[in-house]
């Protein structure tokens, strides 16, 4: 809790990965994928309840015996490839028996945010009443340098071709990470969006703000986690 406002952390994990079969609970070296995210949750200071969203027993088990809470189990029709996260977050806050002011969504595919990180968001978000805030990273390409393909030919995504600057010269461009997202529950519920004209920017850079979506990112995760792991050996 922070100034009298209440936070849900809320874990949202279905079963059918695809692209890394069973990720969510796929061991990330010593641990589950979905653990490293538990476990940081619930180091949070400000962190009133912590509970799963998900539509698989065996990812509920796997939370439940790292202290998560499973109060309710997601149906079949919210757990497919074209579900809507927002539809998601309502099934899950319409299925609790007790209401919260912020929600605060985590994805287990961004296993090395840190309860830091996590502290910090939130209490920017209560302390600024911040409606929406995002966590993001600095693009590695800047739009200036993104094209489509027109047969063989480049074509600049942004419709015109400019001269080539250096990247230095050009202004930071920001995408979302995917680590965490922070919102006041009801502006949520009204806007059933993360992308409106008051979301606001938590920067995480480096390592922490990884998102596993390809195996590619799983073979460097696990690089990452073997490091951390020696590290405070």
């Amino acid at each position: 809790m922070i100034n009298g406002k209440r936070i849900l952390a809320l874990i949202t994990a279905r079963g059918g990965s695809k692209g890394i079969p069973n990720k969510n609970i796929k061991p990330l070296n010593s641990k589950p994928l979905l653990a490293w995210t538990i476990e940081a949750a619930k180091k949070s200071k400000y962190v009133d309840r912590l509970v799963i969203s998900t539509d698989s027993p065996e990812i509920a088990d796997v939370a439940r015996s790292f202290g998560c809470e499973v109060p309710f189990v997601r149906p079949a029709s919210l757990a497919q490839d074209n579900t809507s996260s927002m539809d998601v977050i309502a099934h899950a806050l319409d299925n609790l028996e007790e209401s919260f002011d912020y929600l605060l969504l985590l994805q287990p595919t961004s296993p090395f945010r840190t309860t830091y990180q996590i502290d910090e968001c939130t209490f920017q978000a209560v302390t600024n009443a911040t409606p929406i805030l995002v966590s993001v990273s600095e693009c590695h390409s800047h739009p200036s340098f993104v094209y489509t393909l027109e047969g063989s030919k480049l074509q600049p995504e942004s419709g015109k071709v400019s001269k080539q600057l250096r990247r230095q010269d050009l202004p930071a461009t920001y995408e979302h990470n995917g680590s965490l997202y922070v919102a006041d529950i009801n502006y949520l519920r009204l806007h059933e969006s993360f992308n409106t004209p008051d979301t606001e920017a938590y920067i995480i850079n480096g390592y922490t703000a990884i998102d596993i979506d390809t195996p590619d990112d799983w073979t460097m995760a696990e690089l990452i986690a073997l490091g951390l792991e020696r590290q405070n050996a």
